[in-house]
C-alpha cells in the first residue's frame, strides 16, 4: 500500500523536519523550535512551537502524543493529553506542555517534545436508538474486564 502524501510547511527557519526514529515507529518526532531554552516549573505549562504546519488530506488526522521517556523520566507531558490536528486547520502544531514532574524541566532549542501519528478517519452517521443491542461487557465501567 502507497503511503498518503501529507504536504508540510516550515513557518520558522529554524523547524527541525520530522523523521521516523526507526523502522518500525509509529510516529514521528517533533521538536522544539525555540531561539533559546525555555524552563518548564513543576507543575507548569507552556507553549512550545515546532515551526511546522500540515496540510492533511481530508481522510487523516495527525494526533500529537508526548514522547514516552520524557513522561516517564520527567513528567514532561501534553497538557490536553493529545493534541489533534484536523485536515482543515494550517497554522503552525504548536505543543502545549505541562511538567508533571517535581522538578524543574529546560527544553532547549531542536529537543524532540512530542510525536505526530498519522490515523486515517471516518465520519459517521448518528442513529438515535431507544435500546442498544446486548454486548459481553454491558455498561460496566472503570476496572469491570478485571486489573
Amino acid at each position: 500500500m502507497e503511503s498518503p502524501d501529507v504536504l508540510i510547511k516550515k513557518m520558522r527557519p529554524r523547524a527541525v523536519w520530522p523523521r521516523y526514529a526507526s523502522e518500525g515507529a509509529a510516529g514521528m518526532d517533533l521538536a522544539a523550535c525555540l531561539d533559546e531554552p525555555l524552563t518548564v516549573p513543576p507543575g507548569g505549562r507552556i507553549m512550545v512551537p515546532t515551526g511546522l504546519a500540515l496540510a492533511l488530506p481530508s481522510h487523516l488526522v495527525a494526533l500529537v502524543f508526548a514522547r514516552s521517556g520524557l513522561a516517564a523520566r520527567h513528567g514532561l507531558a501534553l497538557a490536553n493529553g493529545v493534541g489533534v490536528v484536523d485536515s482543515d486547520y494550517r497554522g503552525e502544531i504548536i505543543c502545549a506542555m505541562v511538567n508533571l514532574g517535581d522538578v524543574a524541566y529546560r527544553i532547549e532549542p531542536g529537543d524532540r517534545i512530542a510525536q505526530v501519528v498519522f490515523v486515517p478517519i471516518e465520519h459517521v452517521r448518528l442513529v438515535p436508538a431507544a435500546d442498544l443491542p446486548p454486548s459481553g461487557r454491558g455498561a460496566g465501567g472503570f476496572g469491570s474486564t478485571g486489573r
